[in-house]
């Protein structure tokens, strides 16, 4: 696990610890000595926590004039035991709404596992952001992952499918990557 890096090919664009309107302004990481773990196991120092002991992100990119962030997770998602939504909200995603977020994108390809509590973090979410045409799109997040998130019907506040599971992400630019969603969410927005 640790050699599970988060996404370094947009640092020229955007690195969240060198912006002052990040929740992780002013972080430094100690690339000598890997601290963090994941059940016993060490992650890459690169990874931000966020309060949870299984569940760990990294701001990959912002752009505050259109409103949008892309964000990588890893670890194991587990609001049963950690309350890991809680966390997320509190010390992340209300930092970036105070900022004028409203659209985010979530790659979730390292997230291993998901375990559901209840909904009421993801509607408070989603209120948050609806009338401002904001949105949540999951995109390459593992199968289980996401049958885990259908059965306890959180598709009414998140956006997730086929058509988000298939995206090749990693050789678009930041912009590239959020038009193409956009777009997808602007057709599925208006379709109901």
């Amino acid at each position: 696990m640790h050699e599970i890096e988060p996404y370094y090919n947009w640092r020229s664009k955007y690195i969240a610890e060198q912006d002052e309107r990040s929740p992780f302004y002013g972080r430094t990481y100690n690339e000598f000595q890997y601290e963090q773990t994941i059940y016993n196991y060490y992650i890459h120092p690169q990874w931000d926590e966020i309060g949870s002991p299984t569940l760990y992100l990294k701001i990959l990119f912002v752009d505050y004039s259109q409103r949008y962030c892309i964000i990588e997770l890893f670890g194991e998602w587990n609001d049963c035991i950690h309350n890991d939504i809680m966390y997320f909200k509190q010390n992340v995603i209300n930092a970036l709404l105070k900022e004028g977020i409203v659209r985010f994108i979530l790659i979730g390809e390292n997230v291993l596992n998901f375990h559901y509590s209840d909904d009421s973090y993801y509607e408070d979410w989603y209120e948050d952001i609806k009338d401002d045409d904001g949105w949540i799109a999951l995109i390459n997040f593992r199968e289980h992952v996401l049958e885990e998130m259908n059965r306890c019907g959180l598709q009414y506040y998140l956006h997730y499918g086929k058509i988000l599971n298939d995206i090749p992400w990693r050789p678009l630019k930041p912009q590239k990557l959020y038009e193409g969603i956009d777009k997808l969410m602007i057709r599925k927005l208006e379709m109901g």
